[in-house]
């Protein structure tokens, strides 16, 4: 929603408030939340209660995941990670070329802005979600060997996409607030002096 709310914005600002109208901001995440949050979640969560668990009861994860369940299993599980791999490369792969799509086209139009300045101000808009995008991608996209050398890997990978890029969100656009840096400045100033 964000990559291409910035694709119009830059690339077809006449075009912005036709294409971007209140039902497209709530219809976009709603197709979003409902096919990949809702679907995708359901189908996993019904593929893993077929599943037989009867392996030891220790989870080699930080959290209650579907990967580290299915591996408790004593039953075959090779279809049903199978049918989870189709249906996170359905639900991931279509948004991220859409999202770097989007962005190559941002950075071809900007390229072609006449001054430094409208440049600078038109890629200011996309910093922000550019590093939330990379910091997410980056680290949900990974396809590690589960051996045990690259399992702690797999788990801190698995925690900073869980976990790290939410709580980085609100920092990263806020930072872009200038009364925001201001009063983180001034905080770091005054500590700093204090010590």
């Amino acid at each position: 929603m964000m990559s291409f709310d910035r694709h119009v914005a830059i690339c077809r600002p006449l075009h912005y408030a036709a294409l971007m109208r209140a039902r497209s901001c709530w219809q976009l995440p709603a197709a979003s939340w409902i096919s990949s949050g809702f679907l995708a979640t359901a189908a996993n969560t019904f593929w893993l209660s077929g599943v037989a668990l009867c392996g030891p009861t220790d989870l080699d994860h930080f959290f209650c995941g579907f990967t580290p369940l299915l591996k408790l299993s004593c039953s075959d599980t090779s279809l049903v990670a199978l049918l989870t791999l189709l249906l996170s490369a359905l639900f991931t792969l279509p948004p991220f070329l859409l999202t770097l799509t989007s962005y190559l086209c941002i950075i071809t139009a900007i390229r072609r802005l006449p001054s430094s300045t409208a440049r600078h101000k038109a890629f200011s808009t996309c910093s922000s979600h550019l590093i939330v995008v990379t910091l997410y991608y980056g680290t949900v996209i990974y396809v590690l060997p589960d051996t045990d050398v690259l399992r702690p890997l797999n788990k801190l990978f698995s925690l900073f996409y869980t976990v790290a890029t939410p709580l980085a969100n609100p920092l990263i656009y806020s930072l872009r607030n200038r009364e925001v840096r201001e009063i983180l400045r001034n905080t770091c100033t005054a500590r700093v002096r204090d010590a």
